[in-house]
């Protein structure tokens, strides 16, 4: 069975001139087309959701056209669009909330936390039909989300200063209520009344606020991946679903086997681990998942690539998402790129450094051509537009 991915991409919409973060998504989004392109909590941000696609080419593609749409609407206006989980110049003076009942909501009821949820992510959905399965698969995957969080970290500024994190994005987002690693859950129903219960407490208003590292779709029959920051780089994207898919095949081959003992509910170093792939991204230690010991981020990554590669073969993307990965921890993390580009110059040249790699017209140094296959190097050519049918939005934000 070919399992099918899908992705929801945040954008921070920023002056061209200045870098300064600006609340005009309802105007940008007047000459995008929905669901394509949609609104978010706060008005700095514009949502754009692919189609849905079995080959990891298909979905390059479609990002690709997806942000070209993108950026000439927000050209247009004399913005430019960022796909990161931060922007280095931004302010919460000018918060201006999408308008609508349920948001209003959320600022009214989480105050600060809504304010300054100017952070962007990325989220990749995988194929999952059978609800009972994809519930028990989020256990089987989580010991291995931080690695993606790591690989995808992009938030090293906050309101003009430098956190020390790779991915201050997810220190932000863990303060909502719901947000963070997931429990283990026997089958759906199970899973189903923890969410009522959250519901039911007045904490959260409505299954659209579980904001867990991952979960079930309400709406459709996905899983959902939603730890990682926005990626400034389209083939990070595509490395992220990649590994992702294969982790939800690997689990859910094993659970279908019934070759996975039952879960002794030991995951409190789950938070730790995310914590700690957020502060180094790819350019410090990580949790080892095998050992419960840090190592090397690029040993980490490369041990979590050995663990999926006959998923990856059985997809045809072993060359793709290998030779990807290898260029993600020679090049370092967006992050550190990032901070970089500002010890170097200033916040603003950083922001430029985002803006380009967003385009996908940032030149940068790319290691021989002998060490990447043909698929790799077609995935960094300009795409046409790829086909697929839009899924309906996720209840989100």
């Amino acid at each position: 069975m070919t399992v099918r991915i899908g992705v929801e991409e945040e954008f921070h919409l920023v002056e061209l001139e200045t870098g300064l973060l600006v609340p005009r998504a309802d105007t940008v989004l007047e000459k995008l087309p929905g669901p394509t392109f949609t609104t978010e909590l706060q008005q700095a941000t514009v949502e754009s959701n692919s189609g849905v696609h079995t080959s990891l080419d298909g979905l390059h593609g479609d990002i690709v056209g997806t942000r070209r749409r993108l950026d000439a609407a927000v050209t247009a206006h004399g913005l430019a669009a960022v796909a990161a989980g931060t922007v280095p110049l931004a302010s919460t003076a000018d918060i201006h909330p999408t308008a609508g009942r349920r948001y209003r909501r959320m600022v009214d009821e989480y105050r600060m936390v809504a304010d300054e949820q100017l952070i962007c992510g990325t989220h990749i959905h995988v194929d999952a039909p059978v609800r009972d399965l994809a519930v028990r698969m989020m256990c089987e995957v989580s010991p291995w989300l931080h690695v993606l969080l790591a690989l995808s970290a992009s938030s090293p500024f906050w309101l003009g200063a430098d956190t020390g994190y790779a991915s201050w994005r997810t220190m932000l987002w863990q303060r909502w209520p719901t947000a963070g690693p997931v429990g283990c859950f026997a089958d759906a129903a199970e899973y189903d009344a923890a969410v009522q219960g959250l519901i039911d407490s007045g904490v959260i208003s409505d299954a659209g606020m579980i904001y867990y590292d991952i979960r079930p779709s309400a709406h459709q029959q996905t899983l959902e991946l939603r730890i990682c920051d926005a990626c400034p780089r389209a083939e990070t994207v595509v490395l992220l679903a990649g590994l992702f898919r294969a982790l939800a095949t690997e689990a859910r081959e094993r659970l279908e086997r019934a070759q996975v003992p039952a879960c002794k509910g030991r995951h409190e170093w789950l938070r730790a681990a995310s914590w700690r792939a957020a502060r180094s991204g790819l350019e410090g230690t990580l949790v080892d998942p095998c050992t419960g010991h840090e190592a090397p981020a690029a040993q980490v990554v490369r041990a979590l690539l050995e663990r999926v590669r006959p998923a990856l073969e059985a997809a045809g993307d072993w060359q793709t998402v290998r030779d990807l990965a290898e260029e993600a921890i020679e090049d370092g993390s967006a992050a550190d790129r990032m901070r970089r580009t500002a010890a170097a110059e200033d916040l603003l040249a950083c922001t430029d450094l985002a803006i380009a790699e967003t385009r996908g017209d940032a030149g940068r140094p790319r290691r021989s051509a002998a060490g990447l296959t043909g698929r790799v190097t077609s995935l960094r050519r300009p795409a046409q537009d790829a086909p697929g049918s839009r899924p309906a939005r996720i209840a989100g934000n």
